[in-house]
């Protein structure tokens, strides 16, 4: 399997929460190799890896598909779009940004910016204060885009040095990707457990996907595959974690600390560099509810180091990636 390849696949189609329907269907053939049964339930992205036998443990993997954007909610007289935020923005980073609007079809825009010679001061503007120019006027916006139409922003898969790269939506694509690499370094053992695979929609409106989709799977078992933060230039390495030295395993009062024990003696047992995260409540991730769904399952996050997170320029280690499936693969094979 070509990890890159994959991550490029997934990065470069569009799928703001509430509006996932293509990349649902790019995500469904990616997993239909490893999950024949695969299918799309409630925008999210579920298939089952390999027999499914009722008496054993039954181990959820799970990774969103979604990605923050925007949302049209009018278009002023003189023909400008008016949108607020769908996921949590960083309003910083808003002005000059090219976007594309998916209305009746494609259109690009920019999000307006005030030169700095005709500001008033260097605040950040509120996110009712933005509008986005398309260079169609009013009449002509009317026909192609409507209250309600989600808005992306623009950017494509780019390699950088040291096989990193960056683009958008790699939270969570890469967890995605790492999911996928799992499957394919397993495609050829023979497991105690049950797997199901969640591809899950809307994690940044409040984890409705997951919520929906694990009350439906009931596993016993659950890993939310996710993202966090990378440490980048200024970060302290008490916040965040190290880019390439592999996947961050999750310790909170919210998770099983057993899941999370097993998954660092994996780590340990294999030579698989992993490293440390530790939360103070809930983790803002998948697990969060998994951990209460119906009676409860176990639940624990496994998170790939991220920069800049939820902006057009996202980065990541492929080398995290890839050592993110490897301890997922050899996790699965000591569940019994």
């Amino acid at each position: 399997m070509d990890i890159k390849k994959t991550l490029k696949t997934l990065c470069n189609v569009r799928g703001v929460s509430g509006n996932e329907k293509n990349i649902c269907d790019t995500a469904l053939e990616l997993l239909k190799e490893y999950c024949p049964d695969s299918y799309i339930k409630n925008s999210c992205v579920i298939g089952t890896f390999g027999e499914f036998v009722p008496e054993r443990p039954h181990v959820l993997l799970d990774a969103h598909i979604d990605q923050v954007g925007m949302i049209v909610t009018y278009i002023t007289d003189e023909g400008f779009i008016k949108f607020s935020n769908v996921g949590g923005l960083d309003l910083r980073l808003l002005p000059a940004q090219q976007v594309e609007i998916h209305g009746k079809k494609n259109i690009k825009g920019v999000v307006c910016s005030i030169p700095p010679h005709l500001s008033p001061d260097n605040s950040v503007p509120d996110i009712n204060d933005f509008a986005i120019d398309t260079g169609y006027s009013e009449s002509e916006l009317e026909k192609i885009v409507s209250q309600g139409d989600f808005i992306s922003f623009c950017g494509e898969f780019e390699e950088l040095k040291n096989n990193r790269v960056t683009g958008l939506a790699l939270d969570d694509r890469c967890g995605i990707a790492s999911i996928i690499y799992a499957l394919e370094c397993l495609k050829n053992s023979s497991l105690n457990c049950n797997v199901t695979v969640l591809f899950s929609s809307q994690e940044e409106l409040g984890e409705r996907g997951a919520k929906i989709s694990a009350f439906d799977i009931n596993p016993d078992i659950a890993l939310a595959v996710d993202v966090s933060f990378g440490r980048a230039y200024g970060d302290s390495d008490k916040q965040c974690g190290n880019m390439g030295k592999g996947a961050m395993i999750g310790i909170s009062p919210s998770l099983s600390r057993e899941i999370s024990d097993a998954i660092i003696n994996t780590a340990e047992k294999n030579n698989i560099p992993y490293q440390i995260e530790v939360m103070s409540g809930l983790t803002s991730t998948n697990a969060d509810q998994f951990a209460v769904n119906k009676c409860g399952s176990k639940a624990c996050t496994v998170s790939i180091p991220l920069r800049y997170m939820h902006t057009p320029v996202e980065v990541i280690d492929i080398n995290d990636v890839e050592l993110t499936g490897k301890l997922i693969a050899e996790y699965l094979k000591g569940v019994e």
